[in-house]
């Protein structure tokens, strides 16, 4: 008994101690494997508003990242067999996701946790609903362009006629780049112009719906989150594209969620020049369904996800 005691006063009080500082701080250990290997652990967390959260993270295999999606807290290296520490404190209740921001493999997109948030005040709002779904719009359907141009668009030359159409939001974000073109074709205003010249056109109005600043906010969050991929001038050539298997030919819609599949090319014109904003928007969040295509929507703001689609449309209309 006596030497039962000593192993429990060397050990246990020790192990109680440590216990109670977690619990008092609220720190919490946070492990990182690779998703194949489990991800996060723990990988749903609790929180309260107003209260710090400190977190100790590590990895167990490779190098990770640590953000959590729509939080403007820089990203936290995870470094393996080394910790770091890192204090977040969340201004209203709702759920938060968390998420790897290190390409760690094929699957890397998968590391992501919870963290659930509670609070006095009311919980916090969602974006509204996306327009994709306002739309009623089937993500899956196959959008190709009866009309391609014969080289790529410019936005510069577009501008240069000095006879560029008025573009609204809502028609830049609901019709695609073929859509426009045919109704500009027929404007007796654009009689004189060449089909190249109007899709000129459509280039520069294309490129005055985004900001220089949106633009650049969108190829870095392309950079960061998309290349490796799509590839970094978008030919769906990226570092993990190998991995994910080969294209599903466009005659075979049905074979979607029996697998992944080779990143989609933005840079053919008969594919993209069809399709609108809206889609690229549902896309980016609702994901690909079983396709290996990531689901951005807790991740990325509605901001963010305007600016990626901004610099998709630069693989195929130039701002030359």
């Amino acid at each position: 008994m006596a030497r039962l005691l000593v192993v429990v006063l060397a050990f246990g009080v020790p192990a109680l101690v440590a216990l109670a500082r977690a619990a008092s701080d609220n720190t919490i250990d946070l492990h990182g494997v690779m998703a194949d290997d489990g991800g996060w652990t723990p990988g749903e967390l609790t929180a309260r508003a107003g209260v710090p959260i400190h977190l100790r993270l590590t990895s167990d295999d490779v190098m990770h990242g640590f953000a959590i999606g729509k939080a403007t807290w820089p990203p936290v290296e995870v470094v393996p067999g080394k910790w770091t520490t890192t204090t977040v404190v969340f201004d209203r209740p709702g759920r938060y996701t968390f998420y790897c921001t290190r390409w760690c493999g094929p699957n890397h997109w998968r590391m992501r946790g919870t963290i659930d948030v509670t609070g006095d005040e009311p919980p916090m709002h969602a974006d509204t609903t996306p327009l994709f779904l306002r739309r009623n719009l089937d993500l899956d359907a196959l959008h190709p362009s009866d009309r391609v141009p014969g080289e790529q668009p410019s936005a510069a030359r577009g501008t240069a006629l000095n006879n560029k159409p008025d573009l609204t939001t809502d028609t830049y974000r609901t019709h695609s780049p073929a859509q426009v073109w045919r109704t500009w074709r027929e404007r007796p205003t654009h009689r004189s112009l060449s089909d190249q010249q109007v899709w000129d056109l459509v280039a520069a109005a294309w490129r005055s719906k985004s900001t220089a600043r949106q633009l650049a906010e969108g190829r870095t969050l392309y950079a960061q989150n998309c290349a490796a991929c799509h590839g970094e001038t978008g030919r769906g050539d990226g570092v993990m594209a190998a991995s994910l298997g080969k294209a599903v030919p466009s005659d075979m819609p049905g074979t979607l969620g029996h697998g992944t599949m080779a990143p989609v090319d933005f840079s053919n014109a008969r594919n993209m020049l069809g399709a609108s904003s809206a889609v690229l928007q549902g896309k980016i969040i609702r994901g690909g369904m079983g396709t290996g295509m990531p689901y951005w929507g807790p991740i990325f703001t509605e901001s963010q996800i305007w600016a990626i689609v901004g610099h998709l449309w630069t693989f195929q209309l130039s701002d030359q």
